[in-house]
């Protein structure tokens, strides 16, 4: 707002106002000084100021108002122009008025009398803004309408949204995710990532699937819960439809009865926060963000997963955390406690039986993790060598079904 601005009516109005009370207050020479006041701050003439604020403070009614000068043959002469223009704005089709009203008389798709010539003619800009709202565009053009929300999963209502609790003692509540492995674009069939986290002990299930099929997907489910030696109490997994159809939902509540089923929040990936965190550190951090899409590297990857199974779970010292110490109101201290193994905190759960401890046991004391983490190094360095697909390939999805189930190997 610049200083040499007038003001409008209202405020005028609205600045008398105020000053009123003390005019009334002032004596005559204070009534002086405040009318110097009000003239210098207002712009009006001195007795127009005495005239209104010795009168009615508040505007007055018309006495009588204005009838209207275009009427409705106006109106459907300026319909008939804007949409044969394609609805400009007021200020491109007041001035096209006159000769497009002549234009289209010619071709007989518009009709009108002088008069409203005449009014055409003499329409002022404001007026035409006034008239174009009431007969202008009703729907917007086509590439300005905005596409239609898709509907929601109708299953997703039926899950509750929450987060498995970080602090949680008791083993078998899984965060579940998908990783992509599509390269730069997502294209075409292409290999996934299925991977479970325990978020009390930070046990890992891992397993390459090839697409996001419910064959492929409760194929690997099918590996990974056979593989696991606890039972499994709650599935937790973000909101995509590879996990919440009703075929998974099914194969779920009949393979594992009485199971707990939760999602989190739509672009909330705090809420799967442990597997989010291990499909970085344990998924990208050794395969990368590249493409994998042929039958080689889906071998290959099912080779260095089960070592990275072996790895994670068995050597690699996880950290958990222990509490949070408030530092002020705004910021808090993490304490962890002693990092340990995966398989090691399990143990100290007392869960699994004596069988199946003790099988634990001898895979554990049998793998060499340095003859272990060179495997790992041959199998990235030839997973990374391979070619992606060529676009006359074809993948047979039977054939990259897991065919039987084996943990030792």
């Amino acid at each position: 707002m610049s200083e040499t601005e007038k003001m409008n009516v209202d405020e005028r109005r609205k600045y008398i106002h105020k000053m009123w009370k003390r005019y009334r207050a002032a004596d005559k020479r204070g009534k002086s000084r405040l009318l110097d006041e009000i003239e210098a701050v207002t712009g009006l003439h001195r007795k127009s100021i005495i005239r209104t604020i010795n009168g009615q403070l508040s505007r007055k009614k018309r006495s009588r108002q204005r009838g209207r000068v275009y009427g409705i043959e106006v109106d459907d002469a300026v319909r008939v122009i804007a949409k044969s223009l394609d609805y400009p704005c007021a200020e491109r089709l007041q001035p096209n008025l006159v000769w497009m009203a002549q234009h289209l008389k010619k071709h007989a798709a518009l009709t009108f009398t002088p008069e409203t010539e005449q009014k055409l003619a003499s329409i002022s800009v404001s007026t035409l803004k006034r008239i174009l709202r009431r007969v202008g565009r009703s729907e917007p053009k086509l590439a300005e309408r905005k596409p239609k929300r898709p509907q929601a999963n109708s299953l997703l209502r039926q899950f509750p949204t929450s987060k498995i609790a970080w602090d949680i003692k008791e083993v078998g509540h899984f965060e579940v995710d998908l990783v992509h492995h599509c390269g730069v674009t997502t294209t075409g069939e292409y290999i996934h990532s299925l991977q479970m986290i325990d978020v009390a002990t930070g046990w890992s299930e891992l397993v390459p699937i090839f697409g996001r099929s419910f064959r492929v997907m409760s194929n690997g489910f099918d590996f990974l819960l056979s593989r696991l030696p606890f039972p499994v109490l709650e599935i937790h997994p973000d909101n995509g439809a590879e996990f919440f159809n009703q075929f998974l939902i099914h194969y779920w509540e009949k393979k594992l009865p009485g199971i707990s089923i939760s999602r989190s929040r739509p672009f909330q990936k705090n809420d799967n926060r442990f597997v989010e965190e291990n499909n970085q550190s344990l998924i990208r951090a050794y395969v990368g963000h590249g493409r994998f899409d042929t039958q080689a590297h889906l071998s290959l990857l099912r080779r260095l997963y089960d070592r990275l199974w072996l790895f994670h779970n068995f050597f690699q010292p996880v950290m958990r955390l222990k509490h949070k110490q408030v530092v002020s109101p705004t910021h808090f201290r993490r304490i962890f406690d002693q990092a340990r193994p995966p398989v090691v905190r399990l143990k100290e759960l007392h869960l699994i039986p004596p069988p199946g401890l003790s099988r634990l046991d001898i895979l554990r004391v049998q793998t060499n993790p340095l003859t272990l983490r060179s495997q790992i190094d041959d199998l990235i360095s030839q997973l990374l060598s391979l070619p992606t697909l060529d676009h006359s390939e074809t993948v047979n999805i039977f054939e990259t079904l897991i065919q039987e189930v084996d943990i030792s190997r």
